[in-house]
């Protein structure tokens, strides 16, 4: 088993099978969204001709939602899979977030909640995308005032508990939109039915990964990830390597892996963050050049695979920096011109 070429395959990174952004969002199940610029590279990089105007139409139009939601982080799902994951994964993240509300000495009552998040609503409503300005002057109307913190909570809870979701495609910030003005209801699984589904999205899209690496995405109890693999039963199957069990479907993509390739991948990008253990693909001893111990990541560059430096996105000429030697800025000329050509770079 080759494991990175077989990762480059399935998430995409390599012969990606997709022109739409909006189908990679829903092949990947959810897609970490903490860098609000860099998350639309790293749907449009997984597609065959990256188009930074192809992901915003399918933003706008609300085929693809930015919440929080798996482990309370910012997420990217599809409007399709929104309201099945509100129903499977947000009790396990409203419960995270409370957590956090706890350490940092915040308390807010079932009534704030409801007055806050009712507010929010109706403010939405009215203008349609709002920013967390508009909702600072609605709570304001109402002889309300919240510090940062404690907004930011409340904003969190409405997206988690199916209220508000993303809004329009801003350059710099976020806005929020009423959700049931902007995604469909759909037929609702059960919750068997629900872990099934979003068990086989993970290991297809990120295989071979182990249990463990399920439980840190997903943010679901051990008891869950283990279920949601017993589910799927003899479509998918275990692979040893290097003392590590793997996971791999019956339908794993294993042909189109080209040598040579180097990849611009944005900070927070599922290569990296959808696995608990990374050194499959980055060496150990570069780890702390990919992100820290606070879970600060870093943007990074693959070749082959395996991270090997970092690159700086938002600088108008290429500036790369290798962990060793071996390579120079020359050898990502091609990687940086498809990444000019997506965002318009001159």
């Amino acid at each position: 088993m080759n494991p990175i070429a077989i990762r480059l395959l399935n998430q995409q990174l390599i012969a990606p099978q997709f022109s739409d952004p909006a189908e990679v969002v829903h092949y990947m199940g959810a897609m970490q969204a903490q860098e609000y610029r860099l998350m639309r590279w790293a749907v449009e990089m997984r597609t065959s001709k990256p188009s930074h105007k192809a992901f915003k139409k399918a933003f706008d139009e609300g085929r693809i939602i930015r919440l929080h939601l798996m482990r309370g982080t910012w997420q990217l799902v599809s409007a399709e899979d929104y309201w099945l994951m509100i129903d499977l994964f947000a009790p396990k993240a409203i419960a995270v977030t409370k957590g956090w509300m706890s350490s940092n000495k915040i308390s807010i009552s079932d009534e704030e909640l409801m007055r806050v998040r009712d507010i929010f609503a109706q403010t939405a409503a009215d203008l349609g995308s709002v920013t967390k300005e508009d909702l600072v002057r609605a709570l304001a109307e109402k002889d309300i005032s919240l510090d940062d913190h404690r907004l930011s909570y409340h904003i969190r809870m409405a997206e988690m508990s199916g209220t508000l979701c993303s809004g329009e495609l801003l350059p710099m910030k976020a806005s929020y939109a009423l959700t049931a003005n902007k995604v469909k209801p759909i037929v609702q699984m059960d919750k068997d039915e629900a872990l099934a589904y979003f068990t086989r999205k993970y290991f297809q899209s990120r295989q071979p990964a182990t249990l463990e690496d399920f439980v840190w995405w997903s943010g679901l109890n051990i008891s869950d990830c283990r279920k949601g693999i017993e589910l799927l039963g003899n479509t998918i199957h275990v692979e040893r390597w290097k003392g590590r069990d793997y996971y791999l479907t019956d339908d794993c993509r294993t042909r189109g892996f080209r040598k040579g390739k180097f990849l611009l991948i944005p900070s927070y990008d599922e290569y990296l963050i959808s696995y608990k253990s990374r050194d499959v693909v980055l060496p150990p001893e570069h780890r702390h050049h990919a992100h820290n111990n606070s879970g600060i990541f870093q943007p990074i560059i693959a070749y082959d695979g395996t991270i090997c430096g970092n690159w700086s996105p938002f600088k108008n000429d290429c500036q790369v920096t290798f962990f060793e030697d071996a390579y120079n800025q020359d050898d990502v000329n091609e990687a940086w011109q498809t990444y000019k050509v997506y965002c318009n770079k001159k």
